[in-house]
């Protein structure tokens, strides 16, 4: 067996805007907007944008969802 079948891949610790929209129910435009105010912490890769799972949580929590 080659070992790269072996190796599993850590949990990602990021969401996208559109899984961030799909799990609010909001358009993909309201997700950005969302990211845009700054309510999240999010790292820029180029022009991809990965949300940090635990700033996403908080927030929510913050507003009880």
């Amino acid at each position: 067996m080659d070992n790269k079948e072996n190796r599993t891949l850590p949990e990602s610790r990021t969401y996208t805007v559109e899984q961030i929209s799909a799990m609010l129910g909001i358009s993909r435009g309201s997700g950005y907007a969302l990211v845009k105010e700054g309510h999240f912490k999010i790292v820029r890769i180029g022009n991809i944008i990965r949300i940090s799972k635990k700033s996403f949580h908080e927030w929510m929590q913050k507003y009880d969802l």
